[in-house]
């Protein structure tokens, strides 16, 4: 679980990069790179879920 909370936290990381530079720079490349990362963000979250839930039980 430790290693997948470091994982969410490195994406969150590389969203806030990349939507930054999307917002302040107009950079494309950026914006797109940000979505990916959003997408990913949420693979990452369903499954911390189902660990968490698994875990409390």
């Amino acid at each position: 679980m430790k290693e997948l909370v470091e994982k969410i936290n490195a994406e969150i990381e590389a969203f806030k990069t990349n939507a930054a530079l999307q917002v302040t720079k107009g950079n494309k490349a950026a914006g797109t790179r940000a979505r990916k990362n959003a997408l990913e963000l949420t693979k990452l979250m369903k499954e911390f879920r189902k660990v968490s839930v698994e875990a409390s039980k």
